[in-house]
């Protein structure tokens, strides 16, 4: 429906204006929208101008035009708007005024000789309102072929969200394959740290190349004011490369401790960047900065520190003797477990040697002569201990 034709044939108020002559309102109009506004102009209706329906209103000029016509014998010859104002006792403006009405609505046509006859409203339905379901047609055949062209653009926006995902991941994880490369990145970060390094480094004593390599950096990390905490496993009390690495950076103020069994390999800068090892591959690395993931290593790592017990790097008795059992007391509930002997020396950080020999100590307290029987008579006395 033209929209702005209706409102070119009424007044502000929604009321016909009666200063707009029906011709002249209707021209270049479509035909729907000539025929509801001739409708208001003839009916005086408001809001819509839709004139009432017949079983309403039988005093309607259109509505009884209408039927005046219909009524004729089609013997007579054609009405003129004259004729049937002289029938209807209407005057002539009024059913002038209807008849222009019924002809924008196609319920009337024009003879050669300017007379009216009716039409069936189907066929007015059809010669009013198909334009309009035309106009609607190519209107949706229109936005199907603009959705088409849109969604045409679909492939590219998900390649640029891929994209993007990718970059992301690359901002929050990287991944260091060669050895090179991965002290290059654990030596930036600790030329940038600022705050704290957190190391947790299992697997007993350390090598002495990589413990000079990592000393120097160390050392210039607490000199400038850098908190750092260090933790081995207990069998790198043993070592005497790690004792005296110990013993430098503790005095410039580094904390180290150890822990029994063995935990999770990282570097934590600033609680912000991680450095973490690649399973099976040694000469690799990845470098984890999403925020998340990194707090919860440092969650993580701090639960690990309480734990732990000071790393002293001079020979106490005492406390060796106190380490020696604790290891034994893991070598024991890890024989219960059904862990071999290369297993135990891999998770407590100790040769496989070392490893036996302390089986060998644990077996001859039990009196146990195979392994098989030091697990049988560890559960029994691991059964007979009194509950808490």
């Amino acid at each position: 429906m033209a929209i702005p034709d209706i409102l070119r044939a009424e007044g502000d108020d929604g009321t016909p204006d009666s200063t707009v002559p029906a011709d002249t309102a209707s021209a270049g109009a479509a035909p729907e929208s000539i025929a509801l506004a001739a409708i208001g102009a003839v009916t005086g209706a408001t809001g819509t101008g839709l004139p009432a329906s017949p079983s309403e209103d039988t005093e309607d000029p259109l509505t009884r035009v209408y039927t005046c016509l219909l009524a004729r014998d089609p013997a007579r010859p054609p009405a003129y708007s004259a004729d049937l104002a002289a029938e209807l006792e209407l005057p002539l403006s009024r059913v002038e005024s209807a008849v222009s009405a019924l002809l924008d609505m196609g319920l009337l046509r024009r003879t050669p000789d300017r007379a009216v006859l009716p039409v069936a409203p189907d066929e007015a339905v059809q010669r009013t309102l198909g334009p309009l379901e035309r106009e609607m047609r190519a209107r949706r055949q229109h936005m199907e072929r603009t959705r088409e062209q849109l969604m045409a653009f679909m492939p590219l926006y998900e390649s640029h969200l891929l994209r993007l995902t990718h970059l992301r991941q690359a901002e929050y994880v990287e991944l260091l394959t060669d050895l090179r490369a991965v002290r290059e990145a654990i030596t930036e970060l600790g030329r940038t740290c600022e705050r704290e390094v957190m190391t947790a480094q299992p697997g007993g004593g350390r090598r002495a190349e990589v413990l000079e390599e990592a000393v120097a950096r160390d050392e210039e990390l607490l000199r400038r004011g850098v908190r750092m905490r260090v933790l081995y496993q207990h069998t790198a009390r043993f070592s005497s490369g790690t004792c005296a690495y110990v013993e430098r950076v503790g005095r410039l103020g580094a904390q180290v401790r150890t822990l029994d069994d063995e935990f999770m390999r990282m570097l934590v800068f600033d609680r912000s960047t991680a450095v973490i090892p690649v399973p099976d591959d040694p000469h690799a690395a990845v470098l984890v900065r999403e925020p998340h993931v990194v707090a919860f290593m440092v969650g993580a790592y701090e639960r690990l520190w309480l734990e732990a017990l000071p790393f002293e790097t001079e020979w106490d008795r005492q406390t060796i003797m106190d380490i020696s059992d604790e290891l034994k007391q893991t070598i024991v509930r890890l024989l219960t477990e059904g862990l071999t002997d290369a297993a135990i020396a891999r998770r407590l950080g100790l040769s496989v040697r070392s490893c036996r020999r302390h089986v060998a100590d644990v077996m001859a307290a039990l009196g146990a002569e195979s392994r098989f029987q030091a697990g049988y008579l560890l559960a029994q006395q691991e059964r007979e201990q009194p509950g808490p």
